[in-house]
């Protein structure tokens, strides 16, 4: 019986058929000529980020028959590996398949291995559990199977028998670890026939805030460590019981426990998180780091742009806000955190802030310094102050500061003289300097001029002559801060030239980031809402200071190089003053000599100071197999980890020599990967034509390549500097999950969404609608989709949609009444649609508290037939349009090639 009390819901237009695939094709909204749009759409300002990328909710995978009531994640990773290859086969039309039971692996030595299909069969190493490798024709799969892109990697197949207390937890989790093989190939000649990367994808810490999730940890002060490597102990360590010793698994030393503990006694030493756990921290005793003998507090000091542009664009009124609402945010679990505020314009301007008392807020004091020459402070008392002790004299400043300021017509922004200064009023604590700009530095020490972009961008010059630093202050000073501890983090905001290329090696080598708002208004909402959310965010995350993260390895591979912002001490040894929750690491590994045992590891160590002033370990440790075969290599890697190192090379590359040598490296790879597969791989049967074979684990990786090529970062086009520097800024620091988005953006349809969608499960969580293909092709002229990207959501309403799904979404009777440009979605508490779809959203922005991210809405309104003839709108909307198109990068947008004449072009190029 129906309830009479809820709506009856009402039906939208839906497709009657599918349509058949077909090439896509360029939208005919307008011309794009690669250029990043620039004008305002209903007095707000356009977004910067070019084609991003799709992570969603991972595909389940139908249950085996028999399952066990314990699966390891290798087991749930193959089930979900067979039943999409299982998937992809069917749609080959392959025969004779045999059925496979996902758990037989599991089983030691009993000989049941699973035979590969459709290449050549190698014989495998009796007893050893292997990834299969299905075949697949990339060509053949068009529209791409989207979901692929949320499977977990191809398992890391371990016996039992290599742990001294095996279950579920000894694997490493993806979300801190993860290989871009999870079959290590035995020597350096295999692996350079599969042309495959071998590299680590690191994050440190899952969220933002350390409350949630947080992993195992010993308190009892005991760090037992190798005596010749220096590893830690691990779940994959060889126990001794009979000497009460043991053999460590990267060297092979044998090792004592500590003396007299009954925690290392049997039986209670298999209960220690050391040998169950694979990811851990622990707390040491005091005398464990000789270096630091007393942890100071945690300390942010700011330093804010007072000139004349930060009180035109509202920036500064915005800081201060936004600095007021997270003052209670800040991470303050002792009562000792510091705060500082220096302000900067031709001058400098210190506040020496008073303590609290009951009589209410009191005045704080300005010195002003003139003289940008050398560091100088005026006083030495209550510069820098206890964030406890003054919180609201603190705010009654903060409240006054644009205030005092808002009659300034100084156009001049000494940030150089401003950061000597900071580094030099916090040198003896280090912390994290936060600057807030609105101006290019334009006095003293690291001044910077406007560069002449016309006739170099989209040239061979490009990286060179606008992307390099232009002063080498910016590099220099970035030394001496890893030696203060000091970490910098940039949030600038400007509609004009600021030189992030320059600016931005501030927080590369100190392990902070840099964050931009392009054409930023503090009078439109929007801008104002996003810059302050994400303000309060970085604020509140959780942050390790004085970090040091050491990779080890076993005998036989070694650790090349280490790519992220962090500062490389030594090719094993990276600095971080204050490593922040959002960002990951890609450490590179090659294989110097033979690996002749089973198995490799690999260990990633982080020695820090918590917000509280202790100090903590962090160990991270890979059990990974190795193999002499070939289709167990291809057969195991990761893409996603695979496409996110060529990321981070493609990166360097820019930087290190051009656009074009980054644009070949991305091509090239992929290339000889394929060549090299269907090589020594596949048995090519040309009858039915030239097909484009690939692994199924690794059939998305040209999709991945083919949109890096499209991302602002690497794409050819005249790109204003300022946004492919901040594009290359995330490329190189964006964790995997957000890369892959920031490369494939997840687009929804919204408009036949499921009755579930939108509400939330059984334990409260939003139901997200099934992800579509990022196509024009796939979108109807009378739908609602959404278009999630790393900074932007994208609302595409049709330009035919009935009045009923515009009154429900807007309350509003005419399509052509939906405003334009940068808004939010009304509050319609009489529309159960409409809270289905804010609640979506609401959803997509909380990021899972990983990312400081807020999305900005914009609603954008597809063409018609029945537009109102020489509308100024019409005029306003073709840009925005463009815009928004361009995210759909499987079509051809942005003057790139749609993804199926990518693959055309790479089938021709690889049968040369």
């Amino acid at each position: 019986m129906s309830n009479p009390s809820r709506p009856k819901k009402r039906v939208y237009p839906t497709a009657q058929y599918v349509a058949p695939s077909s090439p896509s094709m360029p939208f005919q909204g307008g011309a794009f000529s690669g250029q990043t749009m620039q004008s305002q759409v209903s007095g707000s300002a356009s977004p910067y980020m070019a084609p991003s990328g799709q992570f969603t909710q991972p595909m389940n995978a139908s249950d085996a028959q028999n399952q066990p009531q314990f699966m390891t994640p290798a087991q749930q990773q193959l089930k979900q590996q067979i039943s999409q290859a299982t998937t992809s086969m069917n749609d080959m039309h392959l025969h004779n398949v045999p059925v496979i039971d996902p758990n037989a692996y599991y089983q030691p030595n009993n000989g049941n291995n699973i035979q590969p299909t459709g290449e050549n069969k190698p014989s495998l190493t009796p007893g050893r559990p292997t990834n299969n490798l299905y075949p697949v024709d990339i060509l053949t799969e068009l529209p791409p199977k989207i979901n692929d892109l949320n499977l977990l990697p191809p398992p890391i197949l371990l016996e039992p028998e290599i742990s001294t207390k095996f279950s579920e937890s000894v694997y490493a989790s993806p979300d801190y670890i993860r290989s871009t093989l999870n079959a290590v190939p035995q020597s350096n000649a295999l692996l350079k026939k599969s042309k495959l990367p071998f590299a680590l994808i690191i994050k440190p810490f899952k969220h933002l805030h350390d409350m949630n999730a947080p992993l195992p940890c010993n308190e009892d002060e005991f760090v037992i460590r190798c005596r010749r490597c220096r590893g830690y102990l691990n779940p994959f360590v060889k126990i001794l019981q009979v000497e009460s010793k043991w053999r460590c698994n990267f060297c092979g030393c044998i090792n004592g426990f500590p003396d007299g503990s009954e925690h290392f006694q049997l039986p209670n030493l298999y209960n220690r998180n050391e040998l169950t756990y694979s990811s851990m921290d622990f707390l040491p005793s005091s005398s464990y780091s000789q270096q630091v003998k007393e942890e100071p507090p945690a300390v942010y000091t700011f330093v804010i742009d007072v000139s004349i542009n930060t009180i035109k664009n509202g920036y500064l009124f915005s800081v201060a806000n936004a600095l007021v609402n997270s003052l209670d945010l800040i991470p303050n679990h002792d009562n000792k955190t510091l705060i500082s505020l220096i302000c900067a314009d031709s001058s400098l301007h210190y506040f020496s802030v008073p303590l609290d008392t009951e009589d209410g807020p009191k005045e704080s004091s300005m010195f002003d310094i003139s003289d940008l020459d050398e560091p100088f402070l005026p006083t030495s008392n209550s510069l820098l102050v206890s964030l406890s002790q003054c919180r609201n004299n603190l705010e009654h400043l903060l409240l006054k500061i644009p205030e005092i300021f808002k009659s300034t017509t100084i156009q001049s922004f000494a940030l150089g003289p401003a950061l000597q200064n900071a580094s030099e009023l916090v040198k003896d604590k280090g912390g994290k300097v936060i600057v807030c700009s609105s101006t290019l530095p334009n006095m003293g020490i690291g001044k910077l001029n406007p560069r002449d972009e016309r006739g170099i961008s989209n040239t061979s010059k490009e990286s060179k002559d606008l992307l390099s630093c232009q002063d080498a202050f910016y590099r220099s000073f970035t030394v001496e801060c890893n030696k203060l501890q000091i970490t910098i983090d940039l949030f600038i905001a400007s509609g004009n030239y600021m030189d992030i290329a320059t600016l931005s090696n501030l927080s590369k080598y100190t392990g902070g980031q840099t964050h931009f708002y392009p054409q930023f208004l503090g009078s439109v909402a929007a801008d104002f809402t996003k810059f302050s959310k994400e303000f309060s965010r970085h604020l509140s995350m959780d942050l390790s200071f004085r970090t040091v993260m050491r990779p080890r390895c076993s005998i036989g591979l070694r650790i090349e190089d280490s790519y992220g912002h962090l500062f490389n001490r030594s090719t094993d040894l990276c600095s971080f003053p204050a490593m922040p929750r959002d960002q990951s690491y890609v450490v590179e590994l090659s294989i110097e000599d033979k690996l002749t045992a089973d198995y490799c590891y690999a260990q990633i160590a982080f020695l820090y100071s918590t917000g509280t002033g202790k100090r903590k370990i962090r160990v991270l440790t890979l059990a990974l197999p190795t193999t002499t075969i070939l289709h167990n290599v291809f057969a195991s890697a990761d893409q996603l980890a695979i496409a996110t190192y060529f990321a981070r090379i493609a990166t360097e590359k820019v930087m290190k020599n051009s656009f074009d040598h980054a644009r070949s490296f991305l091509n090239t790879s992929l290339e000889e990967i394929l060549i090299n597969y269907r090589k020594e791989i596949v048995v090519e049967n040309n009858a039915g034509g030239v097909t484009l074979r690939f692994s199924t684990n690794l059939k998305m990786l040209p999709l991945l390549v083919h949109m890096l090529l499209k991302n602002i970062a690497f794409r050819k086009g005249v790109i204003p500097s300022d946004l492919r520097a901040i594009a290359l800024n995330n490329m190189e620091s964006l964790p995997l999950k957000y890369l892959i988005k920031n490369a494939y953006p997840t687009v929804y349809s919204l408009h036949d969404i499921p009755d579930e969608a939108g509400l939330p499960d059984e334990n409260g969580v939003i139901v997200m609608p099934p992800p579509m293909n990022d196509t024009i092709s796939s979108f109807e002229k009378y739908g609602l989709y959404l278009i999630n990207t790393p900074n932007e959501l994208i609302l595409w309403v049709g330009g035919n949609a009935i009045p009923e799904l515009v009154s429900d979404v807007f309350g509003l009777q005419d399509v052509f009444q939906v405003p334009n440009g940068k808004n939010e979605l009304p509050e319609l508490p009489e529309s159960e649609f409409n809270q289905r779809l804010r609640s979506i959203i609401e959803n997509i922005r909380a990021n899972d508290d990983e990312q400081i991210t807020y999305q900005t809405l914009y609603i954008v309104r597809g063409n018609s037939q029945n537009e109102p003839a020489n509308s100024s709108q019409n005029k306003e909307i073709v840009p925005l349009r463009n815009w928004a198109v361009s995210f759909l990068v499987e079509d051809n947008v942005v003057g790139c090639e749609s993804y199926r004449e990518f693959l055309q072009n790479l089938k021709t190029r690889l049968n040369k």
